[in-house]
């Protein structure tokens, strides 16, 4: 099984990455593939709040878009360090809902992994819930995962 777990650089994409382990069966699970999107018309640098924090000085324009969203990526793969199946990385250009979607047509993935609420009510309001867009484009299932005061919690 092909397993997608999308992030978006919040630490609910991490909760969602862990929410995957505590109850998918690693030896069925042949493949995780960890991706980030950035989008080009986006107005900030992607927001990546599971690095380490970063200097006061830097201005946004500081900041990479690619280089912050690798960082997120390889953080949420290293949860899968150990679990068992094999760890791929990948970071896309686009629309995040439509580019997850196209990942999970091209590498024919049985699972998408995607965290409710990364990124707050505001951006939900004006621009609808990538979560959401996912489900309704999706060709393979998709788990939705959202907060809870246990998500936060090391599954390990």
């Amino acid at each position: 099984m092909r397993v997608i777990v999308a992030t978006d650089g919040s630490k609910q994409s991490l909760a969602a990455a862990r929410q995957l382990m505590a109850f998918a069966d690693p030896v069925k699970v042949t493949e995780v593939v960890v991706v980030a999107v950035i989008s080009p018309r986006a107005s900030v640098p992607f927001a990546n709040e599971l690095g380490r924090p970063r200097s006061k000085s830097l201005e946004p324009t500081d900041l990479s878009y690619r280089d912050e969203a690798q960082a997120a990526v390889g953080i949420v793969a290293a949860e899968f360090d150990g679990w068992g199946p094999k760890v791929v990385k990948k970071v896309r250009s686009g629309s995040p809902a439509v580019e997850i979607v196209k990942a999970a047509e091209q590498l024919e993935a049985d699972l998408i992994v995607v965290a409710s609420g990364g990124r707050g009510l505001s951006e939900t309001v004006l621009l609808g819930s990538t979560a959401q867009r996912i489900q309704h484009s999706a060709p393979c299932p998709v788990l939705v995962t959202r907060p809870t005061p246990r998500s936060g919690r090391q599954h390990r």
